[in-house]
């Protein structure tokens, strides 16, 4: 290696800036079986059933306008029989007027009260070496519609047509329904039809229920699958869902956070309120608003798997670099004063072997965790350094040096990729005293070399100088 410790210094950190190469290949490693991962876990969620969001119940009533159009035909003798023609033997024409039926669009209305209830109970659903958390739940709606604020939407002469109205609850997948689905109002039960999907309208179920203007509130009983996640649109004058689950890491996400929420080890409970004021969707609409309460106006909980560690492997792999150059600046000061000092293919491999350590790490986390396995991988890495500064580069004493850096070193790591919020702090930190600690140790040396002056060394002016003398 170079004998100038400038020119060493310089040569090393060309070195560790290579060791991006390797680094960059594992981060391509663990995105892969990251997707590979989320792809086993989206196949898995969907053949249960998937993640559901319910919309509604929205209640559709048809509307018709009477159609007076000014038209003309062929006049015809009332005897004969025979089309009338005038002396120059044209066709006569008679005008009048004929009243037409025409559908015009519906009225959507949706209800005053809505309260949600759902119990699920949750299971773990394997695929090789993933686990993927699936659900299933029992839904309880109940809700009432205020059938006199469909009249402020028509024109004069619309008319609504109540005994044709359709009660409608949309779903993402029907084929996640299981058991029986029961509408009610009161002691009227009413038969429960899917949506066409040829209609436009998504997919879900409906029920002709007639008039509901005499009808008691409404009770809707519905169980099915799900995985991944579960919501449901915010659509009542005031909205109330009531959420208990043994799921213990519930996530909770949407337009509307839940007012309170209770997560122990045993699962959780959670509760919502929304008023129709907090949401920019009208009760009474002469449009289908329903994509727009789906995107606007949900609350939902995802069901999520605290320990990801393929996030937590390829977050290594990105701060690789900085644990790499800390290894290979402790080894460039243990042996500055050695009479043979390391040579750059020891610290390629050096690097190599820090970069094995995420590949190492995911491998052995697929088996049996995350911590088990960084425990692991740290510990057979920081045995293969040290055994490798023993005999190869023959630090000596210094190699406990060497071994005390590098547990600190992947302590810090795993409390970093442990906790997101602290990451720069510890990174930062971390870097910080590493370049404090290297500018204190190397204050007296001689960058250009052993006998060369230094080539930043204070010179007096010559007058002082002669003055001196």
């Amino acid at each position: 290696m170079f004998q100038s410790p400038g020119l060493r210094f310089i040569a090393v950190g060309v070195l560790a800036l290579l060791m991006f190469i390797p680094l960059t290949l594992v981060s391509d490693v663990v995105q892969e079986r990251s997707n590979y991962s989320h792809s086993t876990i989206r196949d898995i969620s969907q053949e249960w059933g998937g993640g559901q969001l319910l919309s509604g119940p929205l209640l559709v009533v048809p509307v018709t306008e009477d159609v007076t159009y000014e038209r003309k035909r062929e006049a015809v003798d009332p005897v004969t029989g025979r089309t009338l023609r005038d002396e120059r033997n044209y066709i006569v024409y008679e005008h009048y007027e004929e009243t037409v039926t025409e559908n015009r669009a519906p009225v959507y209305l949706y209800p005053e009260r809505f309260d949600l209830n759902v119990v699920t109970a949750s299971e773990t659903r394997h695929r090789g070496i993933f686990s993927v958390p699936v659900f299933t739940a029992d839904m309880t709606l109940d809700f009432d519609f205020d059938t006199g604020a469909a009249a402020s939407v028509l024109r004069e002469k619309q008319v609504l047509h109540w005994d044709e109205a359709e009660l409608r609850v949309h779903l993402d997948s029907n084929r996640a329904l299981r058991g029986e689905a029961v509408l009610a109002a009161g002691e009227q039960v009413f038969p429960l039809e899917p949506i066409p999907h040829a209609d436009g309208s998504g997919t879900g179920i409906a029920s002709m229920i007639g008039d509901p203007r005499e009808l008691e509130a409404f009770s809707l009983k519905l169980g099915m699958n799900g995985a991944q996640h579960f919501g449901a649109a915010a659509v009542g004058r005031l909205s109330r869902m009531t959420m208990t689950s043994d799921w213990p890491d519930p996530s909770f996400t949407g337009s509307f956070l839940p007012d309170t929420s209770e997560i122990t080890d045993a699962g959780f409970t959670a509760t919502w309120t929304v008023p129709h004021l907090a949401r920019s969707l009208p009760q009474v609409s002469r449009e289908n608003l329903d994509p727009a309460a789906r995107r606007l106006a949900t609350m939902q909980v995802r069901y999520i798997t605290p320990n990801d560690f393929y996030q937590k492997a390829w977050r290594a792999s990105r701060y690789g670099i900085l644990f790499i150059a800390l290894t290979f600046l402790t080894i460039l000061l243990l042996d500055r004063t050695s009479t043979r000092p390391a040579h750059p293919v020891q610290y390629l491999m050096v690097g190599l072997a820090q970069s094995v350590f995420v590949l190492l790490m995911v491998a052995y986390a697929e088996q049996i965790g995350f911590t088990p396995a960084y425990l692991l991988s740290a510990g057979a890495t920081i045995g293969l350094l040290g055994l490798f500064g023993a005999t190869a580069l023959k630090l000596g004493r210094r190699t406990w040096l060497l071994v005390t850096m590098l547990i600190s070193v992947y302590t810090v790591l795993y409390l970093t990729l442990k906790s997101t919020d602290y990451a720069l702090l510890a990174g930062s930190t971390l870097t910080f005293a590493a370049l404090a600690a290297t500018m204190w140790l190397t204050r007296n040396e001689e960058w250009g070399g052993a006998g060369r002056p230094r080539l930043w060394r204070f010179r007096k002016p010559s007058g002082e100088t002669a003055a001196a003398t």
